[in-house]
């Protein structure tokens, strides 16, 4: 099949994706492990086609377009490299995604309206069966193999430094919160330079008829757009793991796949396991791992690598299957010879640093970089609303709803938390905490939203007070210190596990703006001090300092008011 074979409607949204005669890596290598992923493969077939030059932009193969030589194609399971003249050659089952690693310098077809990249194709002959009953379309049959399949890829300039927008869990529960996905998020994104973004997951919130309307929201950033699927953007009705993309299928292509970029390579991942009966876990599954070590194979070892998927490997939301990938330790294991790497999650609402081995989490100093990344949708669109009309969604760690930029630049990397309501404003929180933060309706119906974190407090209480600063994108390798008053000494913090005191108060205020699953939670980005004893009244400067992950400075301030 070339490119000018017509499609069915659902099939050409998940575009078209090629293959390369070479030696075929394969994945035999990797243990067998626990979970559904992989199904029992049936017999395969022999996929053939030619991955070609795109000089007129028409997608057409014409009979003088000249193949593209050592361009990576993947089952899903093996990777090859196109041969002298383009020519792949792959096995194929029903229900493979075969599709096209772009490399760094050329481009894939996107979608003008969408701007979702157009890189794989579906061998599905039957279809979706009618018998599982899906709510939402799956794919239409695709028939017999072709004769050939073909790829376009247009030549493109790219630099080794750049920047990617990094989003997850938009997750909007109804048109409405789309919307607040559009003014909200999409909005800020508008004049930032980037070369193309990123949605890890949960881009519905299981009504799967709204991704239209929400890519073509996206689209108007005229950003290329690479996406992987969350356990909101599941076919709830299929039986098991097999057929539970089915919807994400037919309209953004492979389930997960891998591109180039400015010499970075990057995964696409989908580690949600479905179990049936709205039931999943967090695992990758020997076909995944095997597909990345696949691709690896061909990667030099000193260029960045980064990895993108739903699940976290590890986060403090808690580490049961449904949180957090429970085949973590073989993904590190198939990186490990990865030090330029990075990945990246959502799933859990919450912005986290973690730095990983094997053996499991380290001090921070150490480790494959694991970022959970705040989400777009903050605590689910929850909160009271802002001058604008759209939910404050204040995460229920204490870190503003928003996204990430990724700024790379070789094989260095690093990522800047972008608040939504306010890209302008500060990076950290200040609060003052004098006691157990007593948020029952009799307490707060006393006082005024932010008087039991701002003071003022009496001298009596300095001993007993805390000073307590959220810094939001704030990991095991950030460090904080604080200083009162005019010359005032320096003095550390200490990063704990707590919850976010201005959070509890939200919250507690605003319980019909909540949605009823949403509850503060410990924040993994929060330093405290006790203040100094016997403060004489008056007023006094908090500055505070925080250096991040990255080594970057971020500062804060707030009057301290002590009464006799």
């Amino acid at each position: 099949m070339d490119w000018t074979t017509p499609l069915p409607r659902r099939l050409a949204l998940a575009g078209m994706a090629a293959s390369v005669v070479g030696q075929v890596a394969q994945a035999d290598s990797l243990p067998a492990a626990t979970g559904t992923k992989p199904a029992d493969h049936p017999a395969a077939e022999t996929a053939q086609g030619i991955v070609f030059e795109d000089k007129d932009g028409s997608g057409h193969r014409t009979a003088d377009a000249q193949g593209i030589p050592d361009v990576m194609v993947s089952n899903g399971r093996d990777v090859v490299l196109t041969d002298a003249q383009g020519g792949w050659s792959l096995p194929v089952q029903a229900g493979d995604s075969v599709f096209v690693i772009k490399p760094t310098g050329w481009m894939t077809p996107v979608d003008p309206a969408t701007q979702l990249p157009r890189f794989s194709t579906i061998h599905q002959p039957q279809g979706t069966p009618a018998a599982l009953g899906l709510r939402y379309p799956g794919i239409a049959p695709t028939g017999p193999l072709p004769a050939s399949i073909d790829f376009p890829l247009r030549r493109q300039t790219e630099p080794t430094r750049f920047n990617a927008i990094l989003f997850t869990d938009p997750q909007p529960e109804s048109l409405a919160e789309l919307g607040y996905v559009r003014d909200d998020v999409v909005a800020q994104v508008t004049g930032i330079p980037a070369a193309f973004g990123i949605t890890t997951g949960d881009l519905m919130f299981d009504d799967l008829s709204a991704y239209e309307r929400s890519n073509r929201i996206v689209g108007t950033l005229g950003l290329p757009w690479y996406n992987c699927p969350g356990n909101h953007d599941m076919n709830y009705e299929a039986p098991d793991n097999r057929f539970s993309r089915e919807t994400f299928k037919g309209i953004f292509g492979a389930r997960y796949y891998a591109f180039q970029y400015g010499g970075t390579t990057f995964f696409m991942l989908d580690n949600v396991d479905y179990l049936g009966g709205h039931k999943y876990q967090g695992y990758f599954g020997r076909d995944q791992l095997g597909f990345i070590r696949n691709v690896l194979a061909h990667v030099p070892a000193e260029q960045l690598v980064v990895f993108c998927m739903h699940i976290p490997l590890r986060t403090l939301a808690g580490d049961t299957a449904n949180f957090a990938d429970t085949d973590w330790k073989d993904f590190l294991d198939v990186i490990r010879d990865r030090p330029a790497a990075v990945s990246f999650s959502g799933h859990t609402h919450t912005n986290e640093h973690h730095y990983l081995t094997t053996a499991g989490e380290t001090d921070g100093t150490t480790g494959h970089h694991h970022h959970v990344m705040t989400a777009v949708s903050g605590s689910w669109w929850s909160g009271p609303f802002d001058v604008r009309g759209i939910p404050v969604a204040l995460a229920t760690d204490g870190a503003p709803n928003g996204f990430h930029l990724l700024s790379i630049d070789g094989a260095s990397y690093e990522t800047r938390l972008i608040p939504a309501h306010d890209p302008q404003r500060g990076q950290m929180r200040l609060m003052l905490d004098n006691g157990p933060h007593d948020t029952t309706p009799e307490v707060l119906a006393e006082t005024l939203p932010g008087q039991l974190l701002g003071g003022p407090i009496s001298t009596a209480a300095t001993g007993s007070t805390r000073l307590v600063v959220n810094l939001y994108d704030g990991g095991p390798k950030s460090t904080l210190r604080y200083s009162i008053g005019e010359g005032g000494d320096w003095r550390p913090m200490q990063r704990v596990e707590r919850l976010d005191p201005f959070v509890q108060d939200v919250y507690a205020r605003n319980p019909l703006a909540i949605k009823p699953w949403v509850k503060p939670g410990k924040s993994s980005h929060i330093w405290q001090a006790t203040l100094p004893a016997q403060l004489s009244p008056g007023t006094y400067a908090i500055r505070t300092q925080g250096i991040d992950e990255y080594g970057r400075r971020h500062d804060g301030m707030m009057v301290l008011d002590v009464t006799a």
